[in-house]
């Protein structure tokens, strides 16, 4: 993916910036035909949140309740199923007013219908950063807010090197794990196989996965995940594998869990993860620090890619209009600030860029500076025909089953192949 001068400004916002209960809103209870009962109906809403980050927006949503005599109930699903969840209940009646979505979905959800264009006034949208609101946006209309962004960074063990020992550079990690690798023990560990993680550095050498024009629209029929760029950064990353840096372990599917135990068992010195894992790691009492990514040997950083976290409102709601003027208020400058308190999830919004809460904010100082090289993950259908091919392609390089080159090559016949079948270019 190349990188568009449209992000790189991230830094000044991004960084700092139960069960479903009844039916759905349209669906009436036994007795409910008549204008009272119909009247009632229509001020319900339900809300798909993420899991275990209902508690980031309980006091908005009772507020929005008080002030709008609406009924909301809040229901908790991972964010990455919902688009799939909608598919399913939207239709029956029994799916969200309000939903959560991956930045990367909005392309597909419009395509599909699934999710309503929102008219949202340009200085609503003017709070986010450009980013942000970017991620939101097909073929210059706006299907929805965000409301947290995420990229990966550098979590260490302080109990197994300072920050002061930190390797700035790759290669530097690299040295570090020859010198400290013992086969139970590892230095710098990351989960290379999966193009999510393995982008960060096949780009900082001129890899993308989708050409861009002028103005930052991708162009799925100009694929460069196997060009000279991709090649040498896949070549780079085959080293760490075939010098047994990484265990055979963080290869496949169970390959985060595996990640994820070493370093909260001590055994691994510095991890490539997510914000998601700070509540997990301080629970179980490692003594983490976090930082950005590191250099690569040609002066780039390693890159990252930018996830955004939105309210979208569903294309099968029967109260839109209430809807969206939920969505504004969920994602409004001081409900995104409370929801940082309370999910240490980094807020979208630019303003709260100086704002003591997230400015002092171990975690969003370590996006901050990550968030200079990172981009925007693909929000284009296509993108759906990337990530398993890269994938395998990148597992063989790191099982030593096939070169970079020839499996990278063969990754992009299958994605293009795909894409025509699948989108006809598009």
């Amino acid at each position: 993916m190349k990188k568009s001068n449209k992000y790189i400004g991230l830094m000044s916002g991004v960084a700092l910036s139960l069960a479903l209960g009844a039916c759905g809103p349209q669906e009436s209870g036994e007795g409910s035909s008549g204008g009272e009962a119909a009247e009632e109906q229509d001020r319900e809403l339900i809300v798909w949140e993420d899991i275990e980050k209902a508690d980031g927006i309980r006091d908005a949503v009772a507020q929005f309740e008080e002030e709008n005599d609406v009924t909301i109930t809040i229901v908790e699903k991972p964010y990455a199923q919902q688009i799939e969840d909608l598919r399913l209940d939207g239709p029956g009646g029994t799916g969200p007013d309000v939903l959560t979505m991956a930045g990367d979905q909005i392309g597909t959800a419009v395509i599909e219908g699934l999710v309503k264009e929102v008219a949202v006034e340009e200085d609503v949208q003017s709070i986010y950063t450009d980013a942000a609101m970017q991620s939101q946006m097909v073929d210059g209309k706006v299907y929805g807010l965000p409301k947290a962004v995420e990229s990966t960074i550098l979590y260490y063990n302080k109990d197994l090197i300072t920050e002061e020992e930190l390797p700035a550079t790759l290669e530097e990690w690299y040295e570090y794990s020859k010198e400290t690798a013992t086969g139970d023990q590892f230095g710098f560990l990351a989960l290379f196989d999966q193009i999510y993680y393995a982008q960060s550095v096949m780009s900082g050498y001129g890899g993308y996965i989708f050409g861009q024009d002028a103005d930052g629209n991708y162009d799925p029929t100009d694929v460069g995940l196997n060009n000279e760029g991709s090649i040498e950064g896949a070549n780079y990353i085959q080293k760490f594998y075939d010098e047994g840096l990484f265990p055979a372990g963080i290869i496949g599917e169970q390959g985060i869990n595996v990640l994820e135990s070493l370093f909260t068992e001590g055994k691994a010195a510095a991890i490539i993860s997510g914000p998601w894992n700070v509540d997990p790691f301080t629970d179980a009492g490692v003594n983490f620090g976090m930082a950005k990514l590191p250099e690569l040997d040609n002066g780039e950083n390693m890159s990252s890619f930018i996830g955004v976290k939105s309210y979208n409102v569903s294309a099968y709601s029967e109260n839109a209009e209430l809807a969206e003027e939920l969505l504004v208020f969920l994602a409004n400058e001081e409900n995104s600030r409370t929801r940082f308190e309370e999910t240490q999830e980094v807020p979208a919004v630019e303003a709260l860029a100086n704002d003591p809460v997230v400015a002092e904010s171990e975690v969003a100082q370590a996006v901050a500076e990550q968030s200079i090289f990172a981009e925007l993950t693909p929000n284009i259908p296509s993108m759906n025909e990337v990530w398993t091919p890269a994938d395998s392609a990148l597992q063989t390089i790191a099982t030593g089953k096939a070169e970079p080159e020839d499996a990278l090559n063969q990754a992009v016949e299958t994605i293009e192949g795909q894409i025509e079948a699948t989108h006809g270019g598009n």
